[in-house]
């Protein structure tokens, strides 16, 4: 294993990555997505009238949010009973959604679940390592899905090199990790996916037309807007971060 991972009660658990461009820039590099795919910080979800974000490249139709519990429990705590459990697998499922079984990989699940089902993996290079994992999982049912995921050295080393390069003291891996990270996409058919593999399976957030991204009015409502309106009460908004992926000018990979 690489420095810093560690077996923790039984599973194997990762130091966590921060929520912010320069670390997801990375993973991605690391993960061999071209650099066509960038991150950007969202700071103000009334971005079309920001001039300080008109640099943000549009449509935007993946999201990764990183919220405090105080923040997630309230929105979410009520939602996770009703949410059936994914039994799903195979070419045919509308969506890519992966159970979350290593610890602190939240932020590389995230990312994954992004990646795999923006625009139907269109940013994956072909035959790469990652290529051959997206299409491996898919035809397999969950739990093997994600045992699949769990065994990857690939993406141990992925993770941990992109985890010690945040602007942040590093953590070890015996640290949890104090927050959410959960993925938001738009789907080629319009469809908004919440996707959390710490949660039964993925949620089904409602449609978008043609026009809307999901930094529009609608597709706020439909993502991360509860989540902000919450967070503006909980120690003044702090506890939350949104990171977008677009296609365009954003951070390189150092």
């Amino acid at each position: 294993m690489p420095s810093g991972v560690e077996i923790i009660n039984g599973k194997k658990t990762f130091i966590p990555i921060e929520n912010n461009p320069d670390v997801h820039s990375q993973l991605s590099r690391n993960l061999g997505i071209p650099t066509a795919l960038t991150f950007h910080d969202i700071f103000d979800l009334n971005i079309d009238n920001d001039a300080s974000q008109s640099s943000i490249p549009r449509p935007m139709n993946a999201l990764i949010l990183l919220c405090a519990p105080p923040i997630f429990d309230p929105v979410r705590s009520h939602t996770k009973s009703t949410i059936p459990t994914y039994t799903g697998s195979g070419p045919s499922e509308p969506i890519i959604w992966m159970k979350q079984t290593i610890g602190n990989a939240c932020g590389l699940m995230a990312l994954l679940h992004c990646i795999f089902n923006l625009e139907d993996g269109k940013y994956i290079t072909p035959g790469s390592k990652l290529d051959e994992l997206r299409r491996t999982a898919i035809a397999l049912p969950p739990k093997e899905r994600s045992q699949v995921l769990y065994d990857s050295q690939f993406l141990e080393d992925a993770h941990m090199d992109a985890a010690v390069r945040g602007s942040s003291t590093v953590p070890s891996a015996a640290e949890h990790a104090a927050g959410h990270f959960i993925a938001f996409v738009k789907d080629v058919r319009g469809k908004v996916w919440e996707l959390n593999g710490s949660l039964p399976g993925p949620l089904e957030r409602g449609d978008l037309g043609p026009g809307d991204d999901l930094l529009s009015p609608e597709g706020v409502k439909l993502t991360v807007g509860e989540f902000v309106d919450v967070a503006k009460t909980v120690d003044g908004g702090w506890g939350i971060s949104i990171v977008g992926l677009g296609v365009g000018v954003g951070v390189a990979p150092s």
